[in-house]
């Protein structure tokens, strides 16, 4: 979060996979205007809806049960100012993501947590962090 955080301060995020809703939530406390959350599971969500209500951070925040994939395959060039992804490992999300991201840059950085064992493509800026990698693309 430390890499990005110069530019979350007024953005417009966006957090992919979100499960209990971490990453988007850190980026609110850190001076985001908004977060939008994909997630599809049901725990999730509820467990994501917990902690918005928990903090007090309904009034900026948006939640939307759907695929990621399909989402993110809806939107414009810039919709979002920073965009977070931590998809489930090694099933081909992450590359989804970040081709989709390659074809239309839907936030001008993506942040996009994936196993190292799945190179993606476009990006010469991969951090590795034990068994998680980093990548991360700017527009």
């Amino acid at each position: 979060m430390s890499i990005v955080s110069p530019s979350l301060v007024g953005a417009r995020v966006l957090d992919l996979f979100a499960g209990s809703g971490a990453l988007g939530l850190e980026a609110l406390s850190r001076g985001a205007a908004s977060a939008t959350f994909v997630e599809d599971d049901p725990r999730a969500l509820a467990a994501l809806r917990k902690n918005v209500e928990a903090l007090g951070a309904q009034s900026r925040v948006a939640v939307i049960r759907t695929d990621a994939v399909k989402f993110v395959r809806t939107l414009d060039a810039g919709a979002f100012d920073v965009a977070f992804a931590d998809p489930p490992y090694e099933r081909g999300l992450a590359t989804a993501i970040a081709e989709r991201w390659l074809a239309t840059a839907f936030a001008r950085i993506l942040g996009l947590e994936h196993s190292p064992r799945e190179p993606l493509p476009g990006s010469d800026d991969t951090r590795r962090y034990g068994d998680t990698a980093i990548t991360f693309y700017r527009d």
